[in-house]
């Protein structure tokens, strides 16, 4: 989501190599809060669940990711310094400010208009054009928006006739730059694949970046993460980038999963399709659900990855998230004897470090792994369960790098910390972030629903650490300045569908928990849930398996063949020498 996301970073380079098979089930939808951090019916092996009926999950609250190169600057950056920004706000109806002579002219109907593909840096493999779309469908004779899009032929000679349309991260991801991971998987391969940017995204017209909050996010590497003087800074950028959007005539009341769903019916039928299949990771899967509930004509398949459900995102369920896919990881090294011996007991380290850093947070020099000069960074307890949810430091090493803090090493961490300081500034669409996380995800939980609901899911922990939702800090007071309106009537409800449906999830993911792509499947008739263990956040790029799966899918939605899940087990946990402490 965060992803947010939340959204929102790369793919990481974390592996997983197991498989019973159950139903998921159906049922309601109701937010009861966390139980403690020892985890709930940890799965080490992969398993595959079919159909809509069955034992729910117990049932609580919600975020996404980003690559290596200038994109992956920008991707580290985000999810290590905890970008997504969400927040309650009073239901003030938006507006919009006269277009000015050079924006988007006044809305008309959809249509695509071919064209040449944006300059990227690496070239779009296909052709391209973009989607013209009304800013707001409920004020007609308004601006209309500008979507790049572009439509990568099949690997096959002899393609289907139904392609795969993919919906990105975030939100506020550049679907351009996932790109790349869509064809490494192969989803190409027997369909083209067709990608278009999110309104309000890079390559869109307008983008709705904020240069001040990428800017403030570059400083706060140096900063304690929770602390006021922070927030402060975090919610006066957040405030001259609203004002500037609005100024230039943006309607940020218009930014939400709703028009965004429409934006991809509108495509469909605008490039003639008569069938797609659709999908979507992270942000993607909240939208992907949207979009199948909205629009269900024409949707032959949808396949989500690392679940958010709409009727579930909020700020408390980023706590429950966060406890699950760090408690599986814990599980998981338990699970080895080399890892269980050299860490025993990773739950009671973690809480240690979290409330000593806390109490009194490290200040060190790190160089960003991107290179450069190296940078001041602050490591307290905050930034330390932000990098362990946004995954900076690869799960293998979790174990590894833990232990070697607690013996006074903080190198792995701090590293980890400093890439937040060298984004690119202006690629990542916050403005959007901001206008879904502010009217959709946010509202109807208080502050101090999410202190309660981090103290569920991690007693002990300093209520500094607790009150600031995992890479969502301060979000209440960003989204009282960013003034948008409660959208969660029309958007947190449950998605129902006979659509054929592939649910992945990865184990480790402490962003959109595993267990929460079970919860959406319930209602998923005909659907197919499949959890990978050993791989966090955006499973397909990272796992053969899943891959396979999902190819499988799209060739015959019903069922897919999922035997290589059987046997997939994490892979073996880093294991350095014993330091002694300092």
């Amino acid at each position: 989501m965060r992803e947010q996301g939340i959204r929102t970073g790369c793919p990481p380079t974390v592996g997983g190599a197991g498989g019973e098979l159950r139903n998921s089930g159906d049922g309601g939808s109701s937010w009861n809060g966390g139980s403690g951090a020892g985890g709930r019916g940890v799965r080490l092996k992969g398993d595959v669940h079919r159909g809509g009926s069955g034992a729910e999950p117990v049932r609580t609250p919600y975020r996404s990711t980003r690559r290596r190169s200038r994109h992956a600057r920008t991707r580290l950056a985000v999810v290590t310094a905890g970008v997504a920004l969400l927040g309650v706000l009073a239901p003030t109806p938006g507006h919009a400010v006269p277009a000015s002579e050079s924006g988007p002219r006044p809305g008309a109907p959809a249509r695509f208009v071919p064209g040449p593909c944006p300059e990227t840096p690496e070239p779009v493999p296909g052709r391209c054009g973009f989607l013209e779309v009304p800013e707001n469908r409920a004020r007609p004779g308004g601006r209309t928006v500008r979507l790049a899009v572009a439509i990568i032929p099949a690997v096959s000679a002899k393609p289907s006739a139904d392609p795969v349309v993919f919906m990105a991260g975030g939100p506020g991801g550049d679907a351009f730059d996932d790109m790349q991971f869509v064809i490494g998987a192969g989803v190409n391969q027997d369909r083209d694949l067709i990608v278009m940017t999110q309104r309000g995204t890079l390559y869109a017209q307008p983008n709705l970046a904020c240069p001040e909050i990428d800017r403030f996010y570059a400083e706060s590497v140096g900063l304690r993460y929770d602390a006021a003087s922070t927030g402060r800074r975090l919610v006066r950028a957040t405030k001259q980038c609203r004002d500037r959007l609005a100024g230039e005539g943006v309607d940020l009341s218009a930014y939400n999963t709703t028009e965004n769903a429409a934006d991809f019916d509108d495509l469909r039928k605008a490039l003639g399709i008569r069938r797609w299949n659709v999908y979507g990771y992270s942000y993607g899967t909240d939208l992907g659900l949207t979009y199948l509930r909205r629009h269900p004509q024409g949707i032959r398949s949808v396949a989500i990855d690392s679940v958010a459900p709409p009727r579930i995102v909020s700020l408390p369920w980023t706590w429950d998230s966060a406890q699950e896919g760090i408690n599986t990881i814990f599980a998981a090294c338990a699970a080895q004897p080399a890892c269980r011996n050299r860490y025993p007991n990773l739950s009671r380290t973690l809480s240690q470090q979290v409330r000593r850093l806390e109490a009194h947070p490290l200040t060190v020099t790190a160089q960003p792994p991107a290179g450069g000069a190296p940078v001041k960074i602050v490591l307290d307890g905050g930034a330390l369960v932000n990098l362990l949810v946004a995954n900076a430091v690869p799960a293998v090493d979790v174990p590894a790098a833990l232990d070697e803090l607690a013996h006074g090493d903080p190198e792995r961490f701090a590293r980890a910390r400093a890439a937040g300081a060298t984004p690119v500034i202006g690629e990542f669409a916050h403005g959007l972030t901001q206008s879904v996380a502010c009217s959709e995800w946010v509202p109807g939980y208080s502050q101090a629903d999410l202190l309660a609901a981090g103290r569920r899911a991690f007693p002990g922990w300093p209520d500094s650490v607790l009150a600031q939702a995992p890479q969502l800090p301060f979000q209440h007071e960003a989204c009282r300045v960013w003034n948008v309106p409660d959208r969660t009537p029309v958007q947190r409800v449950t998605t129902v569908s006979n659509v054929p449906a592939l649910v992945l999830s990865g184990t480790f993911d402490a962003k959109t928990g595993a267990r929460w792509g079970a919860y959406a499947a319930r209602t998923l008739y005909r659907s197919t849930t499949v959890r990978i263990p050993g791989i966090g956040h955006w499973v397909v790029p990272q796992s053969p398996c899943a891959a396979s799966v999902l190819t499988s899918f799209l060739t015959r939605p019903t069922p897919p063949d999922t035997r290589c899940v059987a046997g997939l087990t994490p892979k073996p946990f880093t294991i350095v020498p014993a330091l002694e402490k300092s």
